[in-house]
């Protein structure tokens, strides 16, 4: 018997461990494939962004988003801002209860604000730096009180900034590392099983605060290391969703015209990602500025967008996503010419010193953008020497700086206090954490305009402000800017409503319904 490419994936994918159990296959099941397998799922331990759509169907948090970034009622029915926008008080929805059983109240909230997420949160930290107190006005009402106005500050509370977690679960726990506790939400889902390698399964939360919500009774979310796998499996009906960035976009095209399929680009609107490169700032070799223009020139990023990305990127000019508010393209431009960049190198006295480019794990394309870079440099004369690590190994090299340059992407959520601020403020270079300003990057007039950037109201002098930033960070290279990323989902047509917030699946699965 012969077997064709497609039975031959088909095969592989069974043998990867991913053929689902008849439990797994039943109408009220929802099968989507993750990859690369998240370290932890404990709210803000588990930061990565597999283990944030995970999580954030397990926590929740006080507001949700819409695609306008409008903020929706959630954990918090009603919210006010006093006049002076110092003063936000939120009142609690009532009768909401822990995975547990335990009563939620206002006193997790000011757990989760006051000491979870100061030591856990790089970009909350930067919030409590401006904060004068935070209490409990009676069990369902808080109060977060100012030093100075923080426009943005709404826009933080959502699942994946501000997963709220259960004060008597963590009270007392040592959080200089993951704890070994099962994650326990207010969500619509229940963590159930986590069989490592293989699958991480949630169920429905019977109790949820909603009614008539979750409609979906189980949902798994299957570890599937292969792009090619995870095409066969869904082409083969095992798999019913593959998340933005799981699936190698040369495949959408084909698949969008299977039959029940769809594809969307919606669920981005609050992330919109960007990718670079981080530059370790601490190298002498990287703190030649002319060295690192060289950087820019060397990479054609206009190729890799196109080639890589199948064109569902373009070229990011700076620190900002374009959708990012108060993105300017007014900066220098860094076209690429390897001839420029040989100049620059000549002039900065490169003598062919290796240069480790740290890779991203997390599927093919991160392989294929890795290679186009390294080629880059190489035609532009760097010694570049490409180095590899799992998930873990990656996040350990960047969180501990060892590396010359390393790929990354992250979310901005719609405001450069709320999302940028924090990779380049010399206030969060903190070792151990690849959450924050990893590339050692320190600015003194950059860390003044993003603090007056994060306190000014008026929208005009913001933009000026933080056009200012930009066009600073953009002539010091602060980092390798790479792509605006655009992710395609890509889904069955029996699932309704799948994405319905700005955080796509990563809040949206309570809301999402089967038809059989």
């Amino acid at each position: 018997m012969k077997l064709n490419r497609r039975d031959f994936l088909a095969a592989g994918s069974l043998a990867c461990g991913i053929a689902l159990p008849a439990w797994a296959q039943n109408a009220r099941s929802l099968n989507i494939a993750i990859h690369p397998e998240p370290p932890t799922l404990l709210a803000a331990f588990g930061g990565v962004a597999q283990a944030q759509m995970i999580n954030g169907n397990i926590y929740e948090s006080l507001l949700r988003f819409d695609e306008k970034l409008q903020p929706q009622a959630n954990l918090a029915t009603e919210w006010t801002v006093s006049k002076d926008a110092l003063t936000y008080t939120f009142k609690l929805k009532r009768g909401v209860t822990w995975h547990d059983g335990q009563p939620f109240t206002a006193a997790d909230v000011v757990y989760t604000a006051d000491i979870f997420m100061r030591q856990l949160n790089p970009r909350f930290r930067l919030i409590l730096q401006l904060m004068q107190s935070i209490k409990a006005l009676d069990t369902h009402t808080v109060e977060f009180r100012l030093n100075y106005p923080y426009p943005p500050f709404l826009q933080f509370f959502d699942v994946n900034g501000f997963p709220v977690v259960p004060k008597h679960q963590f009270e007392g726990v040592d959080l200089s590392r993951p704890p070994a506790l099962k994650p326990i939400g207010t969500g619509a889902y229940k963590f159930k099983e986590w069989q490592r390698g293989s699958f991480i399964q949630l169920e429905r939360n019977a109790a949820y605060h909603v009614a008539g919500l979750p409609t979906v009774e189980n949902v798994y979310f299957h570890v599937i290391p292969d792009a090619a796998s995870r095409v066969a499996a869904f082409e083969s009906g095992r798999i019913d969703v593959l998340p933005g960035g799981l699936v190698e976009f040369f495949d959408v095209a084909r698949l969008s015209k299977l039959p029940g399929v769809a594809v969307t680009t919606k669920g981005w609107e609050k992330l919109t990602p960007l990718s670079m490169l981080w530059i370790n700032h601490r190298v002498p070799l990287l703190q030649d500025v002319r060295l690192r223009q060289a950087l820019m020139h060397a990479i054609d990023r206009d190729a890799i967008a196109k080639v890589a990305w199948q064109g569902f990127a373009t070229p990011a000019n700076g620190p900002l996503n374009h959708l990012t508010a108060f993105h300017t393209s007014n900066v220098r431009a860094y076209p690429h010419d390897p001839a420029k960049a040989k100049k620059l190198l000549a002039q900065a006295g490169y003598k062919g010193e290796p240069v480790r480019l740290l890779g991203l794990p997390y599927g093919e394309i991160w392989t294929r953008t890795a290679e186009m870079v390294k080629q880059n440099l190489l035609a532009a004369g760097f010694n570049v020497q490409l180095v590899s690590a799992d998930l873990p190994g990656t996040v350990a090299r960047q969180a501990n700086w060892d590396f010359d340059l390393a790929f990354t992407y992250f979310y901005q959520y719609g405001d450069p206090a709320l999302g940028v601020a924090r990779n380049y403020v010399s206030s969060e270079i903190k070792k151990g954490s690849s959450f924050n300003n990893v590339g050692g990057y320190q600015s003194v007039k950059v860390d003044a305009l993003f603090e007056r950037g994060s306190r000014e109201i008026d929208p005009k002098k913001r933009a000026e402000i933080y056009t200012e930033v930009q066009r600073t960070m953009v002539d010091d290279v602060a980092a390798a800017w790479l792509l605006e990323l655009n992710f395609p989902t890509v889904y069955r047509t029996r699932i309704d409503n799948l994405v319905n917030s700005a955080l796509g699946l990563n809040d949206s699965l309570a809301r999402a319904s089967l038809r059989s």
